[in-house]
């Protein structure tokens, strides 16, 4: 049964006309994921649904009795109400405390949050997370979520993803966070030019089932293109050509990526960023340091060593609050480390995106702002003009003659990224890069970084994004360390979920302290002596392996002109991080004996 139904529905802003004669419904129990570029009409068609506009033509029909839970981009809170009037609609607290749904919610949404702290005192991100864990608690026949990632981090993003999956309702949710599309959605429909085109699957899917579309479209314009060539050479010449109908496989979708080449050329771009950078990128050398200045904040890193190499695409992961912009700020020199020293290659030439927008002449063109920095820049092995670019990052035609003061917030991320990769920068520090931009510029944006050359350093909360352009993630997980993650976001994950943060810092206390743990968890002092001979005995095998690594580095920055022999260095290189991961695993086992 249909919960709702739209009917020749049109709509329009002005001029521009963002839903056009669209007919669907949304059936009970479906899990629909909206995608299409910002501004295409997404949130309208979103709004129509859930009753808020009124179409400019057409009818949309509710089923009697529709309970409609709707999380808008805007939370709508009341500043002078407390949270826990907002988010539990004043139940009582033997009430909610003894539902395990509605303490699970708060617990991963607002854990962090002062119950009685009013909606006014909260930043942004925490009356989103209000907002949303109002919603969530509620019963709905129908949820709808634009853009509920916003603000939420990997391991929320995670269990938001498993809540859902498990709810009865109908959903319905705009997201460029393609992760969460793939977790969540079972269809999927594309807003584009006023219409809703509609796909079976999540995003993954999507894109196969829409490059099947496009190759056959292809195949109906080159047929008939060639009729018209073989109708005009009848008519020049008399007799119809003899030439053969070109033949055209129909595949599964899979097949149209079985052949297709890795998305990266990792040896190249390691040749190119040796040449570019050198031996040495950062180097941290014992480096504590505190998100709040000396000694004050969140400890971030505790007497850290750690080499960002040449080529080095790295996603830095942790919670909120973890210290990841920290880390990034340390690297660009905006902040400096409590102790320990940070060694910046002599050849380093930077761009960091922060989270805070620098500010832009509102006076000046789009082009213009870009142009100020450089007219053409070279990415691998193609040269763009400025006008080229910023096309493929979504300004098109005309909006690269807008006004700087008439840009939206995602417009102006866009612009700010894009005047950075015009200064040919061969380190870049990107803090959030994917707020506000729409999966076809993300698109794009991940293509262009294929085939930049140089070392990346990436703190994002958009999953998919972070393990398309990096090679790598390292973790914060709360012990003042850089743990590296060889299974990536799914191995981070396992090791929140597991509490592996503590067993790490129960591992790293003094020795004096250790035997009173040891007594308390039953452990026998033989055996705890023995299980800390094993932990330093694979301490000093992982310090004789870093060694290596960085004379490999230093090899490969020596043979960037030398093709095969940075092939020979890179499979190297690749054995001794292998066997480093296997190490690091047998490392946590022992650590968690330690800690049990």
């Amino acid at each position: 049964m249909n919960l709702v139904n739209l009917e020749a529905v049109s709509h329009a802003y002005g001029p521009k006309p963002l839903l056009h004669d669209v007919s669907l419904g949304v059936e009970e129990g479906e899990r629909i994921g909206v995608v299409g570029r910002n501004g295409g009409g997404k949130t309208t068609l979103m709004s129509v649904i859930a009753g808020g506009v009124r179409p400019d033509s057409g009818r949309v029909t509710h089923t009697r009795g529709l309970r409609v839970g709707f999380l808008t981009q805007h939370d709508g809170l009341d500043p002078g109400s407390a949270v826990r009037e907002l988010v539990l609609d004043g139940k009582a607290e033997h009430e909610w405390a003894g539902d395990q749904r509605i303490r699970e919610i708060l617990a991963n949404l607002i854990g962090d949050l002062d119950l009685d702290a009013k909606a006014g005192d909260l930043s942004g991100g925490e009356r989103r997370r209000t907002a949303l864990a109002r919603l969530l608690i509620d019963d709905h026949d129908l949820i709808m979520l634009d853009e509920p990632t916003n603000h939420l981090d990997i391991e929320a993003i995670a269990w938001l993803a498993g809540h859902l999956a498990v709810r009865r309702s109908a959903l319905l949710v705009v997201t460029h966070d393609r992760w969460f599309l793939d977790a969540v959605s079972t269809r999927t429909w594309e807003v584009v030019d006023g219409r809703v085109e509609r796909y079976e699957g999540g995003y993954a899917a999507y894109v196969l089932a829409k490059a099947e579309r496009a190759r056959i479209a292809q195949a109906a314009e080159e047929r008939r293109q060639n009729l018209m060539r073989k109708e005009i050479a009848w008519l020049r010449r008399g007799p119809p050509a003899r030439t053969s109908k070109p033949k055209f496989r129909i595949e599964a979708a899979q097949a149209l990526i079985a052949d297709e080449p890795p998305a990266r050329e990792n040896v190249e771009l390691m040749r190119f960023a040796a040449a570019r950078l050198g031996r040495t990128v950062y180097d941290l050398e014992g480096v504590t340091l505190h998100a709040g200045g000396p000694d004050s904040g969140p400890l971030v890193l505790d007497r850290m060593t750690w080499q960002f190499g040449p080529g080095d695409r790295i996603g830095l992961i942790g919670v909120n609050g973890s210290g990841k912009s920290t880390v990034l700020r340390l690297l660009s020199g905006t902040v400096k480390p409590d102790s320990g020293r940070l060694v910046t290659g002599k050849t380093v030439r930077l761009a960091h995106l922060s989270q805070e927008l620098a500010e832009l002449e509102p006076t000046r063109r789009v082009l213009e702002t870009v142009e100020e920095i450089r007219k053409y820049i070279k990415v691998g092995k193609r040269e763009w003009t400025a006008s080229q670019l910023l096309e493929r990052l979504g300004f098109k035609g005309d909006a690269q003659w807008k006004m700087v003061g008439d840009l939206s917030g995602g417009e102006r991320r866009r612009l700010q990224l894009l005047r950075l990769l015009m200064d040919d920068p061969n380190v870049l520090l990107l803090d959030e890069p994917t707020n506000d931009l729409d999966i076809e510029t993300l698109n794009e944006l991940e293509d262009l970084l294929d085939g930049w050359p140089g070392t990346l350093v990436l703190v994002s909360h958009d999953r998919y994004f972070l393990e398309r352009v990096t090679d790598r993630c390292v973790a914060l997980l709360g012990d003042g360390r850089l743990s590296l993650l060889p299974g990536g976001v799914d191995e981070y994950l396992e090791r929140r979920a597991a509490g592996t943060a503590v067993t790490a810092r129960i591992a790293s206390t003094p020795e004096k302290e250790i035997p009173a743990e040891a007594e308390q968890s039953g452990m026998s002092a033989k055996e705890e002596r023995e299980l800390r001979k094993e932990l330093n005995r694979l301490e000093r095998q992982l310090d004789k392996l870093s060694g290596q690594e960085s004379k490999l580095h230093a090899a490969m920055a020596e043979a960037a002109d030398d093709y095969n022999k940075l092939g020979t260095l890179d499979t190297q290189l690749r054995d001794v991080l292998a066997q480093k991961d296997a190490i690091e695993a047998e490392w946590l086992e022992v650590a968690d004996r330690l800690g049990d």
